[in-house]
């Protein structure tokens, strides 16, 4: 990027800080690649630095090598920075690696690059937000923030570290919150815990995430042939990240109830992840469980589409942390879901606004599996969450609107510069 401004005169010089981007195909690299992508449509210098894919492996794709790597995707200049990435992710091993990541990005210079008018950094990692603090100038830079998880409470409803920890992680968070001049949250209900932590709710927009997944359009049958599955059993899925927040345990659990029982049903866990190799031994004899590696584009869709129910679960200590993002891909399926989430979390929020599905308890295989087989028995019902589930993913789940909203967000973050310090 030329230090000479060309083209479009209102045209901004965006920065973009964030650990995760493709080729990592889960969690949130789509959708800040999705940002970034936007943003570059509109005609604004885009320059992303981010770390080296890993997730959800928790290890370092091959070919990545070096302290640093420079790309261009979307017409965005990309910097890749080395950082740590530890096969058990402790809470410790985290903070290290999210600790680095923050330290080499906050080193990265201009490189010939005039200073942004906007830094956008993407939580998770948090610790990004101190990197974007080192551009923020009134008057000159903005500082936006797009939280994609609320971090402290991942801290406390994942239990990787201790109560005290938590509070520790409330008070940074919320500090490091309060200094952005905007931040993007995902979810409704992500705006009650980040004004609980002290942020004006003024700053507070809410900008869902999307569907970045198309529905499957292979041969049904053809596909569950492929992958093993029998016309004659259903086939519960559960695709994405295999971590500490799914808590799967219960779907290893429920598959072997269901093995107790005989029932006709299959739970398929599709992906990766640091908890894979423990869920597999725990596993170890169970018939009626299978385990998938990651499938690319089309044939990860075809899969969505070939189950007969699409499957979210959260860890029991989990509540109110994130919003599952495989439900965009879910809804757009047109598979029912079945959730084993809480009352109270942005899961089970999404399956009451979209009537794509059901809700049970999470840690309770008695009630997953009963609700799986209910479903079994009744094709009707299959068909309206499936219905449901589709028809909410087309009207409030689309790209086109999510990209326009990041785009006005990162614009009006610009405009702010002169109410908060003077014309730039």
């Amino acid at each position: 990027m030329e230090d000479v401004r060309s083209g479009d005169p209102n045209a901004l010089d965006v920065l973009v800080l964030g650990m995760h981007y493709p080729p990592e195909h889960t969690g949130n690299a789509p959708y800040t690649a999705g940002m970034v992508a936007a943003l570059s449509a509109a005609g604004h210098r885009v320059r992303v630095v981010t770390g080296y894919p890993h997730y959800p492996q928790w290890a370092v794709h091959d070919g990545y090598t070096g302290l640093r790597r420079h790309e261009t995707d979307r017409g965005a200049r990309i910097t890749r920075v080395r950082h740590p990435v530890p096969r058990s992710p402790s809470a410790l091993r985290r903070v290290v690696m999210d600790a680095t990541f923050t330290a080499h990005a906050a080193a990265i210079g201009r490189q010939g690059a005039r200073r942004p008018d906007v830094v956008v950094a993407v939580s998770p990692v948090l610790l990004t937000v101190l990197a974007g603090l080192r551009w923020k100038k009134p008057g000159r830079t903005a500082l936006g923030v797009v939280t994609q998880d609320l971090y402290s409470r991942a801290v406390t409803e994942t239990g990787i570290a201790s109560a005290g920890a938590g509070r520790a992680a409330a008070r940074l968070e919320g500090w490091l919150l309060g200094q952005a001049d905007g931040v993007a949250v995902v979810h409704e209900q992500f705006g009650d815990g980040i004004a609980a932590l002290g942020v004006d709710r003024d700053r507070v927009t809410v900008i869902r995430n999307w569907a970045h997944v198309e529905s499957g359009n292979g041969d049904r049958t053809a596909t569950r042939r492929a992958l093993g599955w029998r016309d004659d059993e259903v086939v519960v899925l559960h695709a994405g990240n295999m971590g500490l927040k799914q808590g799967l345990e219960n779907v290893v659990d429920t598959a072997r109830l269901a093995d107790e029982r005989q029932a006709p049903i299959r739970f398929v866990l599709l992906g990766d992840g640091n908890q894979r190799s423990a869920l597999e031994e725990r596993g170890a004899g169970v018939g009626r469980l299978q385990f998938r590696d990651p499938l690319p584009g089309d044939h990860f869709s075809d899969a969505l589409a070939a189950a007969d129910v699409l499957l979210v679960n959260e860890a029991p200590t989990v509540a109110e942390m994130s919003v599952p993002s495989k439900l965009t891909s879910y809804f757009t399926a047109g598979r029912p879901v079945v959730a084993a989430s809480w009352e109270r979390s942005a899961a089970s929020a999404e399956i009451r606004r979209s009537g794509g599905g059901v809700r049970v308890d999470p840690g309770s295989p008695q009630d997953l599996l009963d609700a799986v087989g209910g479903l079994a028995g009744d094709p009707a019902r299959i068909d309206a969450l499936a219905t449901a589930g589709r028809a909410y993913a087309e009207e409030h789940l689309g790209a086109a609107a999510a990209h326009r909203d990041y785009q006005r967000w990162v614009e009006g973050l610009a405009a702010s510069r002169t109410a908060q310090g003077g014309t730039p």
